[in-house]
């Protein structure tokens, strides 16, 4: 039995949640899903899918061969494109789009010099905080921030997100520095209010267990930069991201609390709505962000534009 096929069979179940969708969509029987499926799991070893009469879900190894697999896949499709009709080049429109404040500072910056390298592609970006629908609104790619609810969606992780709490030197010297999370209920706490997407609140990892806290202050907004700007003023603390704070934490406008509490960081991603025929340009676009990222000096002082 073929192993990309094996592999792909086990990426389109995984995604779709069932033998029978990912049969049709391939036109074969459910069996047939089953049996690349039986013979995968064999030949690594390890179960990838726990299967009921009701539903299929991801083992712990599942849910991480299913990123690898989504990346082969990804690249297979391109080393195909780039050699095709002698070698074609990435071509036609992209639409991207990114979370307001965090497509101003490390997206659009970006797209001046991707469209240099790739003159044959035009590129449409949108900014909202709103969680669009890529798929049913036409957006080839979208950059997400943060934890990632369930999704058919394909995603790459592109950086490290971690989140700090923070305040001026100003407000600590007046309020004083809070030494557990449990003190924050005496502080003037900046958050987003409650239309905003951070919907979880600040999380601290306590006991080993990671915690979500929802403080409250005499100030909340639904914009994280009015959230920023409050806080460099002494308003109070805020929990915020080291892509938007980080130069202020450098030169000494804002300074971290609670760093022996600090939660694991999450990710910044690139979401895309499938694996398979995937432009060159979106493969492009997610390779050029993912070294961009990556660039070890690319965040220091990019949080003071």
């Amino acid at each position: 039995m073929d192993r990309l096929k094996q592999i792909e069979s086990f990426v389109s179940v995984a995604l779709k949640g069932s033998l029978t969708a990912a049969a049709l969509v391939e036109g074969v029987a459910p069996a047939v899903m089953g049996r690349r499926i039986d013979a995968l799991e064999s030949r690594l070893g390890v179960k990838l899918l726990v299967r009921t009469t009701r539903r299929i879900t991801l083992t712990h190894e599942g849910s991480a061969f299913l990123e690898d697999c989504q990346h082969l896949l990804t690249a297979f499709a391109d080393a195909e494109a780039s050699v095709s009709a002698g070698g074609v080049k990435a071509s036609g429109h992209l639409r991207i789009t990114a979370p307001a404040g965090f497509g101003r500072r490390h997206v659009a910056p970006l797209l001046p010099d991707f469209i240099a390298q790739h003159p044959e592609v035009s590129v449409s970006l949108n900014l909202s905080d709103r969680v669009v629908d890529l798929a049913g609104e036409g957006f080839d790619c979208a950059v997400r921030v943060g934890d990632l609810p369930d999704s058919s969606l394909i995603s790459v992780r592109l950086a490290d997100n971690r989140r700090l709490c923070v305040a001026s030197p100003a407000y600590l010297k007046r309020a004083g520095m809070p030494q557990h999370p449990s003190e924050l209920a005496r502080h003037a706490c900046l958050t987003l209010s409650s239309d905003a997407s951070q919907t979880r609140g600040w999380a601290f990892k306590v006991g080993g267990e990671l915690v979500h806290l929802r403080p409250s202050g005499r100030l909340d907004c639904s914009d994280g930069q009015v959230l920023h700007d409050w806080c460099l003023a002494g308003q109070g603390l805020a929990w915020r991201s080291t892509w938007e704070v980080e130069a202020d934490l450098a030169a000494g406008r804002l300074v971290t609390a609670l760093d022996a509490f600090a939660a694991p960081p999450n990710g910044i991603y690139a979401l895309f709505p499938h694996a398979k025929h995937l432009p060159l340009r979106v493969r492009l676009w997610i390779d050029f962000l993912k070294l961009s990222y990556g660039q070890s000096h690319y965040w220091a002082g990019k949080s003071a534009q």
